[in-house]
């Protein structure tokens, strides 16, 4: 089997990866090179194994987190579409089996807000894993007064956590937000669309989605 490991230190995806988040540099986005694809990767094998699915369900889903922002180095717009585009042939090349590079390719392609949806266990939890890094570090703006409303979310969130009950009904993303760099009111801003996404994944996957910002539950 094609593993994780395999896909993580495959220098061919690796410059496919730097490669879109230098395109996503010059567009003025927040961080989506490797640290994102890690955090996101690590968040589907949390939510995934919490939830009993098996290793080779998680194993797959960690290389679709690899491998979903690739699409940017084509362009922003419709990155979930060519980005699935890429992985098949990357994968196919690779000799993943086709039921597994079709998981892979519909995670992906579903993964983006407005055109997304959360069709299978993969894909949903690549949709919670995805939207739900919100963290200061992603922000690459130096420049506190030029800061768009995204470097200013980002920015403020001082620490997040995604966490499922110990019944596995509930799947909450916990943030402290220094409200002083940016209002609560901005994060629904631009997050409401991902907000309802979550809900959604949250919902393939059994669970129900909460949101609790500075110790208060908002969802």
């Amino acid at each position: 089997m094609l593993t994780y490991e395999d896909i993580r230190h495959n220098e061919e995806i690796n410059t496919y990866i730097r490669e879109a988040d230098r395109s996503l540099i010059a567009l003025g986005y927040t961080e989506h090179a490797f640290a994102h694809v890690g955090a996101v990767a690590g968040r589907c094998e949390y939510i995934l194994t919490t939830l009993g699915y098996d290793a080779h369900t998680v194993e797959v889903a960690k290389i679709a987190a690899h491998l979903h922002d690739i699409g940017n180095v084509v362009n922003r717009t419709d990155h979930s579409q060519s980005g699935a585009v890429m992985a098949f042939r990357l994968l196919d090349k690779l000799g993943m089996p086709a039921e597994d590079v079709a998981t892979v390719v519909t995670a992906i392609g579903n993964h983006d807000e407005g055109t997304g949806k959360p069709v299978n266990a993969v894909a949903a939890a690549l949709i919670l894993a995805d939207k739900t890094d919100v963290r200061r570090s992603r922000v690459r703006n130096e420049d506190l007064a030029s800061f768009d409303i995204h470097d200013r979310v980002n920015y403020s969130v001082e620490e997040a956590t995604l966490s499922i009950n110990e019944e596995r009904t509930v799947i909450t993303l916990t943030l402290t937000v220094d409200t002083s760099i940016s209002a609560i009111m901005n994060y629904f801003e631009i997050f409401l669309g991902r907000t309802v996404m979550c809900r959604h994944a949250a919902e393939r996957l059994g669970l129900s989605f909460s949101l609790v910002i500075n110790g208060q539950t908002v969802i």
